[in-house]
């Protein structure tokens, strides 16, 4: 602390005062706990989040792993903790496909391989050439974007029953439309039974999915300069020029993400084929997110059905982090 003479400008008379050095200085700084409160504020915004996360995604996946190590039917529901453990009992039974359950599950895994990649090539490709087909201003442009997500507002399972009732073989609208009207096919066909479920099947999720495609697609066109098509165009660049060494090119960050999240999307589906087949689907459309269901709740061995679940996730990871891989080598490679 220090003694200062100051000078009243008013009356001329000296006043002594005393100054505060680095105490004042000190005093003046923010508190440790305020500083800590301060940084950890974004941390207590984000712990709803996390605790949810937990609940809901993390804890039910550690104790499905879990399970899948007991041999837990409904003889121990009431305490599953007192299932025997088996060990990679149930998983040996999962991966032996000469055994009516292996081959059943390896069934199922073909059948969702391929209603995966129809449904997700085909919700990327509608998606893409509606983003392309609106990136022009034109009148009623906006009518458009608002009608083709139509389909990704409404609920889900609203929209999975109302394709139910257009597939029906004696007053479905579908029938009506490619029989009665356009006859195109000899008789009315059975959709939801038989082999030609899985196209009803592939018809539904392409109709709910790629309104995201187009959506997410559409965004990332606003982000294309207008002037690299100005200058195509001057070069004389056509259209399939244009979108060949412009919007592709632009638009490969954007679709490598994409499809991978139509992918994870898609082959986890589980509410469209429950909703459009119910509990017993058939065996054309015989996803395998259906399949474990059936496993664990109706045969009631959710041991097995469990060792299903984690075979599963395991699959997707791989899959995940190679496509991850090669995407990135991609990107890496394309920038040197």
């Amino acid at each position: 602390m220090t003694a200062t003479m100051t000078t009243d400008p008013g009356t001329g008379k000296q006043a002594r005062g005393t100054s505060r050095g680095s105490g004042g200085a000190r005093r003046g700084m923010p508190r440790i706990p305020d500083r800590i409160r301060r940084g950890g504020l974004p941390y207590l915004l984000l712990l709803p989040a996390v605790l949810l996360e937990l609940l809901i995604h993390l804890i039910p996946m550690v104790v499905g792993i879990v399970m899948s190590f007991r041999q837990l039917t409904q003889f121990f529901i009431g305490n599953w903790g007192a299932a025997p453990w088996t060990g990679l009992e149930n998983y040996e039974i999962a991966v032996d496909f000469d055994a009516p359950i292996g081959e059943a599950l390896l069934h199922s895994f073909f059948v969702t391989c391929v209603f995966t990649f129809f449904a997700v090539g085909l919700a990327w490709l509608f998606g893409v050439t509606a983003a392309i087909m609106l990136q022009e201003s034109f009148r009623g442009r906006g009518f458009l974007r608002t009608l083709f997500l139509v389909p990704y507002a409404l609920p889900v399972y609203a929209a999975v029953i109302t394709w139910a009732f257009m597939f029906q073989r004696d007053n479905g609208l579908v029938n009506h439309v490619l029989h009665d009207q356009l006859g195109i096919t000899d008789q009315p066909s059975f959709w939801l039974i038989g082999d030609n479920s899985i196209y009803a099947l592939i018809v539904v999720s392409v109709w709910k999915g790629w309104p995201f495609a187009f959506l997410m697609l559409m965004a990332a066109l606003q982000n294309i300069p207008r002037e690299l098509y100005e200058a195509a165009a001057i070069d004389g660049a056509g259209i399939w020029q244009q979108i060949r060494r412009i919007t592709m090119p632009s638009l490969r960050p954007v679709n490598q993400v994409l499809v991978l999240v139509l992918f994870l999307w898609t082959f986890n589906d589980f509410n469209t084929p429950y909703v459009l087949f119910g509990k017993a689907a058939p065996a054309g459309a015989d996803l395998i997110s259906i399949h474990i269901y059936q496993s664990s709740f109706v045969t009631w061995n959710f041991g097995t059905g469990s060792a299903m679940s984690a075979l599963l996730l395991l699959f997707l990871l791989v899959v995940t982090a190679v496509y991850l891989f090669l995407t990135s080598r991609g990107r890496k490679g394309s920038h040197a």
